[in-house]
């Protein structure tokens, strides 16, 4: 059971009484005051008449419904025979008047009102036993809800969690492999690019319908109706937006047998997983390995031409690529997508290079080194070629490869990186850009040069961006944002249409 409030630091009887209900827990005084008055065999009118107020005043005290000045405090403290402090202990009189407190206070707060569930008037009539269960009925859902809600750090956690498992198995997934490849068999797709025509055959294959609709929720990319059997879809004119993939990815969910996820580690842990199974559909194993094979022998590989090849963005050709680089062709990488201030968005290594990370060992939300090619192609002028350096790091050289990317929330840049050892077999290892990044000795680039700090240490306020997404809990629910009420209102307008 939770401490109770009576175990919690209280400030002094004078400021408690003279600040905010914050500070002074009224709940608790009234319940002390009642078992006080009762101990002493007073009535309200009796104590009334000792403290010069009017009993109903006193009645909304005992009920924790109005908060005392500290002049009434006094009296009260004299009329039933105690001190100031005693009024104010720690302690509760008796384990039922904990129970009273700990059951008002629930009743009092928003989870009990959210419920939607008529109040218990708490009173000497309930029964020990009713108390102890209403109180552990709340105190039971409120730990419930505690596991279930995703803090920023929880959701770090499962994304360093699941970054680990993908580090295992060099971020190759044969099942996932093998599964989409027999889809692929299925509607006879053999090579190339996946049509948009073949993506519906594919939707069609496994029973599902299409309906393109301009009134999806908002908080989606796509409802799948599984009573109807059909997958909705919008149009949008969003670069960073192929409705290809967004199809896929919903028919990864129920190929893949996925259930309403219990916690954010799963969701995400499905999320993975159905991006994976729509690459693999978008660039199949075995065309796609055959490609890249082709031109590690070149000593041609470049993240472009796999765009190219397959009508995909270079965000999910960086992505396929790390898929199969380990596995097939021996090459072990890097992959970052780093928002322009500088933050990593996502990230995976197999390669050893050191990545800045939290105490949790989230890579996520972290500033990536200033010399890195991650950060550098921001201040490249051609932004229609790929921009390659080499970066010397105090675990070794990496060459990288990195694009920007206008998204809806920002321009990011999209970069692959290998050890030294790897870079013959790519395009661009020709590059005369080099830089040092010295990280994480704070001396690289988490400093301010020493000629600027002198003349302006003390003398700036910045105004910083309030990022309060980074306090709260993630968006509830066990889609994460998305609105329930919402999707199945659109689903019930579309049903008989």
């Amino acid at each position: 059971m939770p401490t109770s409030s009576w175990n919690r630091p209280r400030k002094s009887p004078s400021s408690a009484a003279s600040a905010g209900g914050a500070d002074l827990d009224v709940i608790a005084l009234g319940r002390r005051v009642r078992h006080l008055r009762k101990a002493k065999g007073l009535t309200l009118d009796g104590l009334g008449e000792a403290v010069g107020t009017a009993p109903s005043q006193l009645s909304l005290i005992e009920n924790g419904k109005r908060e005392p000045k500290l002049s009434m405090l006094r009296q009260l403290a004299a009329a039933l025979g105690t001190s100031l402090d005693e009024l104010l202990g720690a302690e509760p009189p008796s384990r039922r008047a904990a129970l009273e407190i700990e059951l008002e206070r629930a009743q009092r707060g928003p989870l009990y009102g959210s419920l939607g569930l008529p109040k218990v008037r708490v009173s000497s009539r309930l029964s020990m036993e009713v108390l102890e269960s209403l109180v552990g009925l709340q105190n039971e859902l409120e730990r419930r809800l505690d596991e279930q809600a995703a803090t920023p750090e929880e959701a770090r956690r499962a994304n360093t969690e699941i970054r680990g498992e993908m580090r295992e198995k060099n971020n190759y997934y044969a099942e996932l492999e093998r599964q989409a490849q027999e889809l692929l068999d299925a509607v006879g797709h053999r090579s190339g690019p996946l049509s948009h025509h073949v993506a519906a055959d594919i939707a069609e294959h496994l029973g599902f319908g299409l309906r393109f609709v301009g009134d999806l929720p908002h908080s989606t990319r796509s409802v799948t109706d599984l009573k109807n059997r059909r997958i909705y879809l919008t149009q949008s004119r969003r670069e960073d937006h192929d409705a290809r993939s967004v199809l896929l990815q919903a028919v990864g969910h129920y190929v893949l047998g996925h259930q309403t996820p219990a916690d954010y580690s799963e969701f995400l842990r499905q999320r993975v997983y159905t991006n994976y199974f729509a690459a693999a559909l978008l660039m199949p194993e075995r065309s796609t390995v055959e490609f890249l094979a082709q031109a590690k022998n070149a000593k041609e590989l470049a993240i472009e031409d796999l765009r190219d090849a397959y009508a995909v963005s270079y965000e999910s050709a960086a992505h396929r690529f790390t898929n199969l680089a380990t596995e097939h062709l021996g090459i072990t990488t890097h992959f970052q997508k780093v928002h322009e201030s500088g933050i990593i968005h996502k990230a995976y290594e197999n390669d050893g290079v050191n990545f800045p990370a939290d105490h949790t060992g989230a890579i996520e939300g972290q500033p990536v080194c200033r010399y890195w090619t991650s950060r550098e192609v921001f201040d490249v002028e051609d932004k229609f070629r790929a921009y390659n350096q080499y970066t010397d790091t105090a675990v070794g050289t990496f060459w990288c490869t990195a694009r920007t990317e206008r998204h809806s929330s920002g321009t990011y840049s999209l970069s692959i990186g290998v050890p030294f050892q790897h870079v013959k077999w790519f395009r661009g290892r020709d590059t005369t850009e080099r830089s040092t990044s010295r990280c994480p000795d704070e001396s690289c680039c988490r400093r301010p040069p020493a000629d600027l700090a002198v003349r302006w240490a003390g003398n700036a306020w910045p105004a910083a961006r309030a990022n309060s997404h980074l306090l709260a809990a993630m968006p509830p629910g066990a889609f994460p944002g998305v609105d329930e009420t919402e999707v199945y209102q659109f689903l019930q307008a579309h049903a008989d249409r």
